[in-house]
């Protein structure tokens, strides 16, 4: 590991350069998808059709998503990011040349949001890890909280603009700024130096290192706890782009403004969930448990009020309640895993998460057609509830055993300011103990 002084992050340049990139990136993402989900809708009329194109653009994680991982662990993040950053620029080009055109179809929009979660897949777990190694260990935990604030603040605007460029000349622009944005992203992220990061040695080729990183979660049952309800939380809450649409076409009549304004206030409600997240004083799984409840609850009460004032207040909870969620659900995984199985954890936690959200868009379109957007989102907030409430009984069980018992005795001194002790995992690489429940 490079030596790195302990500056404060905001005066390391690398992070600085980081802080752009994640902006930047963020605000092309969410323009990306929020021009690809309204096109298809006004293709189609279908909200099922919405449901399949988000399930095009993260399906490719659950059979990609590990092997990203890996990558992520044997090869350098910048590069990874930055090549995965170029490809995305090229399929956004691609795509506003055929919408510009006036030639595109549905089959275009389904063939990119494919290549778009090949492209994902590579670049999620190279991202993310990139984040520990420009902060360090020690500044991991507000790294990633300060990120994924700043994320959601990229979203503010993203929607916003996407938004007003649909209105106003068409979605074939969208595509096009989101091609420039990707390449500043390229730009920002070349010119981090090596020698300013804490980089971990990668890890050499060997049979069973896709097994491993899968054997180094089951065999934390807390951290395969906080994957699994991510997976649930995933098929049943991170629906915005299937409800979103839907209710601005056919409950309130707002359109593609209204559209880019609903994900909006969500987005400005994330950003007050991220800030939230990141003032814990500690990070627990009863955390992550209790903040994918109010998360349920905030989604049931979305779909069930009357008026579109209330709605609009609903959304900006919903917000917050979902990033308290991810922000401390990718906290409590990255803080847990040690560096040199981090890209693999980090790569099965995200596909779960986003294969959850595929399959949870379909079922919400489905859902949306055949009960109405208000009914179904409301079965979906029921279902995000009841599989947080299993989840805290599994907990709550296992809890109660001695051995758990006895760890979580042994483990009091720990808390997530601090580095735990670590321990001997396959391979010679080394993990943090699982914080206590």
């Amino acid at each position: 590991m490079n030596p790195v002084p302990p500056a404060p992050l905001l005066r390391r340049p690398a992070f600085r350069l980081l802080l752009g990139a994640q902006a930047l990136g963020s605000a092309g993402t969410w323009m990306l998808r929020m021009a690809t989900d309204w096109l298809v809708l006004e293709l189609t009329g279908s909200p099922a059709a919405v449901g399949v194109l988000v399930a095009l653009q993260f399906l490719p994680l659950l059979f990609l998503g590990p092997a990203g991982g890996l990558l992520a662990d044997r090869h350098d993040k910048r590069r990874l990011v930055m090549g995965a950053q170029t490809a995305t620029a090229l399929l956004a080009a691609a795509l506003a040349a055929v919408t510009l055109t006036g030639v595109v179809t549905v089959a275009h929009l389904y063939v990119a949001a494919t290549l778009l979660g090949v492209v994902a897949a590579v670049e999620g777990p190279a991202r993310q890890v990139l984040v520990g190694e420009v902060a360090g260990d020690a500044s991991l935990r507000t790294a990633v909280s300060v990120t994924n604030a700043l994320n959601q603040g990229g979203g503010l605007v993203g929607p916003a603009l996407a938004g007003l460029l649909i209105a106003e000349v068409g979605d074939g622009w969208s595509f096009g700024l989101n091609a420039l944005v990707c390449l500043a992203v390229v730009t920002l992220v070349a010119a981090m130096r090596p020698a300013d990061l804490h980089r971990a040695a990668p890890v050499a080729r060997a049979p069973g290192q896709l097994r491993e990183g899968f054997a180094y979660v089951l065999t934390r049952p807390r951290l395969a706890a906080v994957v699994v309800l991510a997976g649930l939380m995933g098929a049943f809450g991170l629906n915005g782009p299937v409800v979103y649409s839907a209710f601005a076409e056919e409950v309130w009549d707002t359109g593609a403004r209204g559209f880019g304004l609903y994900n909006s206030l969500a987005a400005a409600g994330a950003l007050v969930g991220a800030l939230l997240a990141s003032r814990l004083p500690g990070l627990r799984v009863r955390t992550v448990v209790a903040g994918s409840a109010a998360f349920a609850v905030a989604e049931t009460a979305a779909a069930l009020v009357p008026g579109h004032a209330a709605f609009l207040a609903a959304l900006t909870v919903v917000g917050a309640t979902t990033q308290f969620f991810l922000t401390s659900a990718v906290s409590y995984v990255q803080l847990t895993a040690a560096a040199q199985v981090r890209g693999r954890v980090l790569a099965i936690y995200t596909p779960v998460l986003l294969v959850g959200h595929a399959l949870g868009g379909l079922l919400q379109g489905r859902l949306a057609e055949e009960l109405g957007v208000r009914a179904g989102l409301a079965v979906t907030g029921a279902l995000a509830l009841t599989a947080t409430a299993a989840v805290a009984a599994v907990l709550w069980w296992r809890a109660r055993t001695p051995d758990e018992v006895r760890h979580d005795r042994d483990q009091l001194r720990h808390t997530t300011g601090r580095r735990p002790d670590e321990t001997t995992v396959p391979s010679g690489t080394t993990t943090r103990e699982e914080p206590q429940t």
